[in-house]
């Protein structure tokens, strides 16, 4: 893309928003370039907002990934959604991302009764387009204009990267003109220390099922680069004595493979060689805990 003579160089911030799995942290991690958010098949696995940049000739797009939004019933899941909901306020600019293979109505519904008190520019991405059948995308685009006004609609594939250039471009045209907001070779603002509790708590929801996944928090207790690797030492909090175990594993085995795919993740991001240490603990009920949420940074 060349610069035209008239062009002026524009930056500001985007939330992603949309149901859980609708696939902004995929999305993310596709148009940055690098695993800045964490990712997984189960639903509501972004807890945090993630921010991620991407430089272009004529701007710089700053991406806020929210949690998915949804009808809350834990402490913790109200909170991740006030989280979602309260991000765009503070953009300039929002992207609502559907799932076009799985229709989640009641999130859905949820976030756009709260667009309708917005007057920022929204632009609507159908997502995973590549697993449905063609025909079945076009009336899903016009139930979704019958709901709101969106400044553009683009259908796309964040998997597979099918479309995402035109998606930046309707982006870009939203952005207020200024200069950049960050130093040009910024990916995010977040520190490899979180990141690094990130990519362990991917792996648990990756490799347990039933409850786990939602049940467990992790912390790094500490992240101290040495003169040869990095070591850490992280817990892995669940909320009752009988998931100890299922963590844990038969001989350890589950343990030692969330800690053996986790720390090749960090040793890419990082580029160093990294020891990790893993330790099972039971904060129990701690996702309905105001103080443990605190302390866990929710």
């Amino acid at each position: 893309m060349k610069k035209a003579e008239n062009e002026t160089f524009r930056s500001g911030f985007i939330a992603i928003v949309g149901a859980p799995n609708a696939g902004k942290s995929t999305l993310l991690n596709r148009v940055t370039g690098e695993k800045i958010s964490i990712t997984s098949r189960k639903p509501q696995t972004t807890r945090d907002r993630i921010l991620g940049v991407v430089e272009r000739p004529m701007s710089q797009i700053i991406f806020v990934d929210t949690p998915g939004i949804h009808k809350a019933k834990s402490l913790l899941n109200r909170k991740i959604v006030d989280q979602a909901l309260s991000a765009v306020e503070d953009v300039d600019a929002i992207l609502l991302m559907i799932d076009a293979a799985s229709k989640d109505s009641e999130s859905e519904q949820i976030i756009i009764t709260q667009l309708e008190s917005t007057k920022k520019s929204v632009i609507l991405a159908i997502n995973k387009t590549d697993i449905v059948a063609p025909d079945s995308i076009l009336p899903r685009i016009q139930e979704c204009v019958s709901l709101h006004e969106f400044k553009a609609v683009v259908p796309i594939s964040a998997k597979n990267g099918v479309q995402i250039d035109e998606l930046l471009d309707e982006i870009e045209k939203c952005l207020p003109e200024g200069p950049r907001l960050f130093p040009e070779d910024t990916l995010t603002d977040l520190s490899e220390k979180f990141i690094a509790g990130e990519m362990i708590r991917e792996k648990i929801f990756r490799l347990t099922g039933m409850e786990i996944p939602y049940s467990s928090a992790v912390t790094i207790d500490s992240f101290k680069p040495e003169r040869k690797l990095i070591v850490i030492h992280a817990s892995i909090h669940l909320d009752k004595d009988s998931q100890k175990g299922i963590v844990i594993g038969k001989g350890g085995q589950m343990l030692k493979k969330i800690g053996e795919q986790a720390r090749k993740d960090i040793e890419r991001m990082t580029g160093s060689k990294v020891l990790l240490h893993l330790l099972v603990k039971v904060t129990k009920n701690w996702s309905n805990n105001e103080n443990m949420l605190r302390e866990f940074g929710y």
